[in-house]
């Protein structure tokens, strides 16, 4: 493959440190990986390997231990996500960089139709046309109509997970990491939020993935990257236990 990657993931590792025992956690380790625009990888390994890591060291919920994130933006620079400023990886955040994660997290009493339309009203988009994107999208995700207008803190884990998918799928991210997007819905949905995931992606939208079902990986992915776990992470839990 000749195209420059959006993403490449350097020797990216992390660990995490328990102060109090004096003992440090491997998690992700001396990762390599590229992704492309208009592109799936899909992230597999068992248990420990430090999956989700990647993900939220890429999107800097985590800072990394070593290793580079070199992000190509829109304007053909070069970031390196592991170093930026936090200005700069909010800026991302707000206009490139798409992250679907295992739960909801939401403003309280914020209505859901505004919830998913928050990364359109963050790129100045009116609220008028927001929500209305937003219902489009609610829609797609099969979520009852009687429920946009409300908070999604009652909404059963299904329910949520549509939600966070809607709010993540809605703003057209140049690169979307999705962690186990499908893990609480219904085969329906799934079947709903495989088949917007293939227009992102047939749009130019880069991807970075775990699914928690195999079949979804073969289905899906056009790249796929298996992680190990550390190579001491089994003495460490035995030790913590």
């Amino acid at each position: 493959m000749n195209e420059i990657p959006i993403l490449r993931v350097e020797g990216y590792s992390k660990h995490f440190e328990l102060h109090e025992q004096g003992k440090i956690i491997p998690s992700s380790c001396d990762v390599n990986l590229n992704v492309y625009s208009g592109r799936l990888t899909a992230l597999i390994g068992p248990t420990g390997a430090g999956k989700s890591t990647v993900l939220k060291g890429i999107y800097r919920t985590y800072l990394s231990t070593s290793g580079r994130l070199l992000y190509r933006t829109v304007s053909g620079h070069e970031v390196d996500l592991a170093q930026a400023d936090e200005h700069s990886i909010l800026e991302l955040r707000r206009t490139e960089i798409g992250f679907v994660t295992q739960f909801l997290h939401a403003l309280p009493r914020q209505a859901t139709e505004d919830v998913v339309a928050q990364p359109l009203f963050q790129k100045g988009m009116g609220r008028s046309e927001a929500r209305d994107i937003a219902h489009k999208m609610l829609a797609a995700m099969n979520l009852p109509e009687r429920l946009w207008g409300i908070s999604p803190a009652t909404f059963s884990g299904g329910e949520k997970q549509r939600v966070n998918l809607a709010r993540g799928l809605v703003s057209h991210p140049r690169l979307l990491l999705l962690d186990e997007p499908t893990a609480s819905l219904d085969p329906k949905t799934t079947e709903r939020v495989v088949r917007l995931i293939e227009d992102l992606k047939n749009d130019g939208v880069a991807m970075l993935a775990i699914f928690l079902h195999p079949d979804l990986v073969e289905r899906m992915a056009d790249d796929v990257v298996e992680l190990e776990p550390p190579l001491s992470i089994e003495k460490v839990l035995k030790e913590i236990a």
